[in-house]
Order: C-alpha cells, then structure tokens, then sequence
C-alpha cells in the first residue's frame, strides 16, 4: 500500500504509505499518543470520512496547468521527428504531474463498518478492520499497524487527530466479530483525469497536423 511521499510546506503525503517497521525507525519515531478507547469514543454514522486540510493552491495549480499547458505546447510543434520525441516528453512529464497533484487534491479517508478506505491519486485502498493490531498517533497523523506494515493517515485537519483515531478505534472494535471483508485496490476517479488529460495532450497534436 505504498504511494509517493510529497513534501512541501503546507503539503500532504496520500494515505496509507507504508512505513518498515524495525528497531531503528522504533527508535527514531517521535513519542506516540494513546488512543481513546472504544468505550470512550461514539461510533458516528457510518460511513464516516475522515476531517482532511483542504488542498493546498499549488496542488490545485499543478492539477490543471496540465491540462491547459501540455496541449497547447503540443500543438504549436512543427511536425518532425524531434517534435514527436518532444511531444511523448511532454506528454509523459504532465501526466507524471497530474498524477502527484492529483494524490493530494484527490485524497480522501473514508471510515465504513468494514474497513478504512483511503483514495490517493489513482487507487483506492482498503484496509479491512480485522487486519488492523494497532492504532496510534504520530504528530498529527493517525498510523495503524498491519503486521509488519504501517499504514499512515495524515493531512488530517487541526484539533482533528485525536478523534478521527478514536472513531478508527471504534469502529475497529465494533467489527471484531463481524466477517472479514478485503477489497483489492480499484482504480479511482484520478484514472479518468490522467486518460482525459492523454486525449488532450496527444489530440492536440494530432488535430493540428491532421493526423487524426
């Protein structure tokens, strides 16, 4: 359940990146938080999403620049074979964009009666309950233990991250004796941006040079 780390000021990193658990990083970690426990937290409505900061002016700029930039760029290259090669470039650079903008304006946590579902850019994931051994808190985001994988929920909004870890505590307990649900990750909404912006950036080209 990996997915790319993005820092920058103001930044969010998509969820559920795994981090390798081992005595180093134990070591290094900075000191945790205890979690309410599940008597202590009221199970909301579920599904129930997860309180996020919204995205930030430059993931929404890098977002669209893109769409706008990369086919106008591709249609004004004379037909040759370097401008071929400049347009595949182009092409494969923007959608690399698209792709890492779109994991933050994109993210989203949602907390149902079976699992924790976390959307990034082009996946959605899911970590089923009972796969869950810890929950706690790291700074301001939320990590929950899988084995030997941790899964990190951050970007989550100010004065937020002690209850959303409650309710994952909760909601965690609450499907102990319920079936084991596993979802296999699926394509998000993030793939028809990055295919919308494959038909822009390469028709572009193509209509200018009646290719198509």
């Amino acid at each position: 359940m990996s997915d790319q780390l993005i820092h920058a000021e103001g930044s969010r990193v998509p969820p559920m990146g795994n981090r390798s658990s081992g005595t180093d990083d134990a070591a290094a970690r900075p000191v945790t938080s205890p979690v309410t426990s599940p008597e202590e937290a009221a199970l909301p409505a579920l599904p129930w999403r997860v309180p996020l900061d919204p995205a930030p002016w430059w993931a929404w700029a890098l977002f669209v620049v893109p769409f706008v930039a990369v086919p106008a760029l591709n249609s004004w290259l004379w037909m040759g074979a370097r401008d071929f090669l400049a347009v595949g470039l182009f092409t494969i650079i923007g959608a690399s964009v698209v792709r890492v903008a779109g994991g933050v304006v994109l993210y989203r946590v949602e907390i149902t009666a079976t699992a924790l579902k976390a959307r990034t850019s082009l996946l959605v994931r899911s970590l089923a309950w009972q796969d869950v051994d810890d929950i706690e808190i790291v700074d301001d985001s939320v990590v929950l233990t899988s084995g030997k994988d941790e899964n990190e929920i951050n970007g989550i909004a100010k004065g937020q991250t002690l209850n959303s870890a409650a309710v994952m505590q909760a909601a965690r307990a609450a499907a102990d004796n319920q079936p084991v649900r596993r979802s296999r990750p699926r394509p998000g909404i993030g793939v028809v941006f990055v295919l919308a912006y494959l038909v822009l950036a390469v028709g572009a080209f193509l209509l200018r040079w009646h290719l198509l």
